[in-house]
C-alpha cells in the first residue's frame, strides 16, 4: 500500500502548523510522517507531494518518507500521475475534493482517501510502551528508587 499525501493541504489544514513559514510547515509533517505515520495511518509506503521547487531548507528524505516537489506542476497533477503508475492499493491523504475524485478515477478499484485530519497528531494518540525504554540510561529499578525519594523528600500536600 502507497499513501499519497498532498503537502500543503495537511499542513494549512492543522492548527499546529498552518501559521508557519512553508519550509517550517514542510519540516513538521515529514516529522510527523517519519515518526508517528504508521500510528497515523498504518503500514505502507508514503510519499508526500509539495508544491513548488525544492529549496535548500527542503526536508532530507527521511528513510520512510519519500519527499517530492511538483517543480513546476501542481502538486494535484504530480498526485494524480504517481496515483496511475502505483500498482498496488493507494490512498490520498488529502482534503482536496477535486483531486480525491481525480485520483480515484485514474486508480479505480484500488483507490481510497482519507482527510488530512488524519495526519493530525490529535488524531490517535501516541502508543505508550510497557516499562522503562531500555535506551534511557534509567537502570533496573531506577523508577522504585524514585518513588522512594519522593516519599523523603516531598510533603503529602507535594
Amino acid at each position: 500500500m502507497r499513501f499519497l499525501v498532498d503537502g500543503y493541504n495537511v499542513t494549512m489544514a492543522d492548527d499546529a502548523t498552518r501559521r508557519l513559514p512553508k519550509a517550517e510547515q514542510r519540516l513538521a509533517l515529514v516529522r510527523r510522517l517519519a515518526t508517528r505515520g504508521g500510528d497515523l495511518l498504518g503500514r505502507g509506503a508514503v510519499t508526500v507531494v509539495f508544491d513548488g521547487d525544492p529549496d535548500v531548507s527542503a526536508p532530507a528524505a527521511a528513510c520512510t518518507v519519500d519527499v517530492r516537489f511538483a517543480k513546476g506542476e501542481s502538486a494535484d497533477d504530480v498526485i494524480v500521475r504517481l496515483a496511475a503508475a502505483e500498482r498496488g492499493e493507494v490512498v490520498l491523504v488529502s482534503s482536496d475534493r477535486h483531486l480525491t475524485e481525480r485520483m480515484l478515477a485514474v486508480a479505480a478499484g484500488r483507490a481510497s482517501a482519507r482527510s488530512a485530519s488524519a495526519l493530525f497528531e490529535e488524531a490517535r494518540p501516541a502508543r505508550r510502551r510497557r516499562g522503562t525504554p531500555r535506551d534511557t540510561g534509567i537502570p533496573t529499578g531506577g523508577n522504585r528508587i524514585t518513588e522512594e525519594l519522593k516519599k523523603v523528600w516531598l510533603t503529602d500536600e507535594e
